[in-house]
């Protein structure tokens, strides 16, 4: 495989960066495939369900009576989040309890987007502040572990805590922005790992220099099986049963809540901006924007010239990455040049650690085979 020629989707823009993408004889790739055989023959983007909502809605309500929130949703200010948000106040009828955490990265206008609809839909916002001396300690070991994927710290810490709260308080529904219409095509795990808490334990024990005693910890095992089968916790996308198209959407925040874009996904965060505007291209040769684009490419929303024409762009402004660079190297305690040495050092992949990814692939193919789970993972 690394001696492969580069090849790109006729259909979508995936291309040999995902080492073990598959073409048919047109060119088109089993993303593309996938998507057209397993999710488009179950699922109807181009309208809502109208009484698949009512009936989810009225599930909701009734399980909450007599309670403070009938659901909770993790909320950061993006787009999938916020416009979650007001469908599940407005459409739904339903009394949320927004759940944010505080990683220490957000951008102000995340932090104006969620104050704009917490006051305009008039829900009340927990936001959870994570012990900063361990979340540093964490990425900083990850970074050291020279892994591609930067943000699965961050990214477990956010949803561990949001599943963690949810039971924790008996809020029986979590009201997730995941969604079909841009997220059929998931990064490949090598560029972007699963919600893997052994590789995540074992990078912090090699690289780490503190003890995380209070950062939320949620295996893949623990919300799938304990939280949803024993605590009864579910998981509901609303996103998925209503026409969701992202351009209208962002369009309606804008002119409801004067909620304003990011210049790409998940860039709410400077984080994440760095991780995958330079880091992740630089490093590794990954551009996570090719799924995200073919994500809307086979939902209608992009044209693949568009998408190939944003591709050739930069993903971020260079002076402005350079100013990440140096921000998120002094907030990690380390100098400029430090970091860029890390930056520059060997590449590893999680098989170089300890990891659970046999078994998540297992229940992945378990999840596929009884139809709860229809995308295409690798």
């Amino acid at each position: 495989m690394e001696n492969r020629e580069h090849q790109i989707c006729t259909n979508c823009v995936m291309d040999t960066t995902d080492s073990k993408i598959i073409f048919d004889e047109k060119g088109v790739c089993d993303y593309c495939n996938s998507y057209y055989n397993d999710i488009l023959p179950h699922w109807q983007p181009n309208r809502t369900n109208d009484a698949e909502l009512e009936r989810i809605s009225n599930e909701i309500r009734e399980a909450g009576k007599g309670k403070k929130y009938d659901c909770i949703i993790g909320f950061s200010g993006g787009t999938d989040s916020s416009y979650l948000a007001y469908i599940a106040k407005e459409k739904m009828g339903l009394r949320p309890l927004l759940y944010s955490v505080d990683t220490g990265w957000n951008l102000d206008v995340a932090v104006e987007n969620m104050e704009r609809l917490v006051k305009a839909l008039d829900l009340d916002l927990y936001t959870e502040t994570v012990n900063w001396e361990e979340m540093k300690d964490l990425q900083l070991a990850f970074f050291k572990s020279q892994v591609a994927y930067q943000d699965l710290p961050q990214d477990h810490v956010i949803f561990a805590g949001l599943y963690n709260y949810a039971v924790k308080h008996g809020i029986k529904y979590v009201l997730t922005g995941s969604n079909i219409a841009t997220e059929a095509v998931r990064p490949p795990i090598e560029w972007v790992h699963l919600n893997d808490l052994t590789l995540i334990k074992d990078i912090h024990n090699q690289f780490g220099t503190i003890k995380l005693k209070t950062l939320p910890m949620c295996g893949m095992f623990k919300y799938r099986l304990n939280y949803a089968y024993i605590k009864g916790m579910k998981r509901v996308a609303p996103l998925d049963i209503i026409h969701y198209d992202k351009d209208a959407a962002e369009k309606e925040l804008y002119d409801k809540f004067g909620w304003q874009k990011y210049e790409n996904k998940h860039y709410e965060n400077i984080f994440t901006r760095f991780y995958e505007g330079y880091y992740l291209p630089k490093k590794f040769g990954y551009d996570k924007r090719k799924s995200y684009f073919s994500n809307l490419i086979l939902t209608g929303q992009m044209t693949r010239e568009e998408a190939l024409q944003k591709l050739a762009e930069s993903p971020y402004d260079e002076e402005v990455m350079q100013e990440d660079k140096e921000y998120i190297a002094s907030k990690l305690g380390i100098s400029k040049s430090e970091f860029e040495e890390i930056i520059n050092g060997e590449n590893k992949t999680y098989k170089d650690y300890k990891n659970s990814l046999g078994l998540i692939e297992l229940s992945i193919k378990i999840a596929r085979k009884l139809g709860v789970e229809k995308r295409n993972f690798r």
